[in-house]
């Protein structure tokens, strides 16, 4: 007797529903991998370059200030981009951007959950509503805010401890991270970043009004006219 094959289309559906996610993490792996050992090489050499005949290996390289203020210095402009990108495009618009809510008719993102009767699908805090349901509805910008304070206060803490070290090696005394916080290093190393990261948002705003992409949720249809807004 043949037995009939059953298959969960959910089962099937899954791998394709996470192949987004998937497809940024790969390359963040294989970036970050190429981070951590070119940044110990290069750490070595600079050792060297001071005298010191000391190396380091590259999971060693993981506990230093340097790595610490190379990676977190990266992930706060970041997560300032998204965070501010994400408040700023709900309160502001540009006509033909695929970026921008429409703004000749109301928008999905602008319904209030309050007036939307809840189902078993619907999310707990919209159902629950009251002070759950108000931080729920800022839930993503908050995310990303919580991200870029705590990386910015990771950068602080690992480049006090990188600039400690070259403190010390030169015969200086070193200093508190609240002290760091305040240099003008500190300060060049995170708005060299986040210059670079608010020119890209902009870039994507403006060109997504001109420029197309078949197949990208980041871009309006081929044959859409350029004056119309939202993807």
């Amino acid at each position: 007797m043949r037995r009939s094959h059953v298959t969960d289309s959910s089962h099937t559906r899954l791998p394709a529903q996470q192949r987004l996610t998937a497809g940024v993490l790969g390359p963040v792996r294989g970036f970050f991998v190429g981070m951590v050992v070119s940044g110990a090489a290069t750490y070595n050499q600079e050792q060297q370059e001071h005298g010191s005949h000391e190396q380091v290996s590259v999971l060693t390289y993981l506990t230093t200030g340097d790595f610490a203020e190379a990676t977190f210095e990266n992930w706060e402009s970041e997560f300032l981009q998204m965070g501010m990108y994400v408040v700023l495009t709900a309160v502001f618009y540009q006509k033909g951007s695929s970026e921008s809510k429409p703004m000749n008719k109301p928008a999905p993102q602008d319904q209030d959950p309050r007036d939307v009767q809840p189902n078993q699908h619907t999310p707990w805090p919209v159902r629950r509503g009251g002070p759950v349901l108000a931080l729920y509805e800022n839930s993503l910008a908050i995310a990303f805010f919580v991200l870029f304070f705590a990386s910015w206060a990771l950068h602080a803490a690992g480049g006090a401890n990188a600039f400690n070290e070259g403190q010390l090696q030169h015969g200086q005394a070193a200093i508190s991270v609240w002290r760091y916080a305040t240099t003008s290093q500190f300060w060049f190393e995170s708005m060299q970043n986040w210059q670079s990261e608010f020119i890209a948002v902009a870039a994507i705003v403006g060109l997504s009004i001109f420029l197309r992409q078949r197949g990208s949720a980041e871009s309006k249809p081929v044959a859409e006219p350029n004056r119309h807004t939202s993807a």
